[in-house]
């Protein structure tokens, strides 16, 4: 399993492949959990490159978020009591314009249509 380490090593030399593929060695994919496709991000240091798990980036943000809703004063529990009234708010902005513009549509078709036509409905 990862663990947050922060300590810097060298552990190993590895070799650009054909189509610039990297492997990591077997030892340090077991050690931080890493399986076939696992994301990593490609940061650049100088002359450098670092090679950061994805997840751990995820468990960085997740432990800022966490810190900065505590210093906050909010508990899990308020923040959760926000969903349903933001989920609506969304819910808003992204449907309300295509129902908005679904209507207009029908509105713009039917008085396209010849008057027969549209009596005849």
């Amino acid at each position: 399993m990862a663990t947050h380490d922060t300590t810097l090593e060298y552990l190993t030399t590895t070799k650009i492949g054909e189509k610039g593929q990297l492997t990591v060695p077997k030892q340090f994919r077991e050690d931080l959990g890493l399986g076939n496709g696992a994301p990593f991000a490609v940061l650049r240091l100088g002359d450098g490159l670092i090679l950061l798990p994805e997840q751990r980036r995820f468990d960085h943000l997740c432990q800022r978020v966490s810190a900065n809703l505590t210093a906050a004063g909010l508990s899990p529990a308020d923040v959760l009591a926000t969903l349903p009234e933001a989920r609506e708010r969304v819910y808003a902005r992204r449907y309300a314009k295509k129902a908005l513009g679904a209507s207009r549509r029908r509105r713009n078709s039917r008085s396209s249509q010849r008057p027969s036509q549209v009596r005849g409905k």
